[in-house]
């Protein structure tokens, strides 16, 4: 059994899962070996490749970032939001906010062997892509850079009204603004437009 725990965490050789990475393996291995989960097939092939805990400024909280490789992220999409519902009843009064590990290649990628550096490797599609992992079950409607005049930018978010009620999303703006700052040492806020 501690096994099939372990089988949950990709590290590279030689490096050590710490206890969060291991508590939250552990939790993912429960919920797809427990009789009730609906879940349950969709996790069979899911594993995670580090998880990182962040602190939230407004209210005091703590996140947990979950980081999946990406080439298993197409199957955490799907599941996203009931597994994020799950691992929150799992870590109580802890936000949690899933990202795909993505590489970012800079502009000496020829070094690396790559004739051509694909435009999902830039700096700015990977920052779009983690942006709307962030946001998570919810979807990005709108966006608009404020620059002040003492040159720092602001990214203001717009997100689906729709989305307000259902998974309790409005309580967790201030936890994507601080997930998204740690991520890409962006300032971003994150709200719903004015209907």
């Amino acid at each position: 059994m501690l096994n099939a725990q372990k089988k949950k965490i990709l590290k590279p050789k030689g490096a050590a899962p710490t206890d969060l990475e291991e508590e939250v393996a552990k939790a993912l291995f429960d919920i797809e070996v427990s009789p009730s989960s609906d879940i349950k097939a969709d996790l069979k092939d899911v594993y995670i490749s580090g998880a990182k805990e962040v602190e939230v400024k407004a209210g005091g909280r703590k996140a947990i970032i979950v980081y999946f490789p990406y080439r298993v992220w197409r199957s955490v999409k799907k599941i996203q939001g009931r597994l994020i519902r799950e691992l929150e009843k799992k870590f109580s009064k802890k936000h949690i906010v899933f990202v795909a590990n993505r590489t970012i290649l800079d502009k000496n990628f020829r070094r690396k062997g790559f004739k051509v550096r694909p435009r999902s490797r830039t700096l700015t599609s990977v920052h779009e892509c983690i942006l709307d992992d962030v946001v998570g079950p919810t979807e990005v409607i709108g966006k608009r850079t404020r620059i002040s005049v003492d040159g720092s930018k602001l990214l203001k978010v717009f997100l689906d009204p729709k989305d307000k009620d259902k998974e309790n999303v409005e309580s967790k703006l201030s936890t994507f603004s601080a997930v998204y700052k740690k991520l890409t040492n962006k300032e971003a806020v994150f709200k719903f437009p004015d209907v």
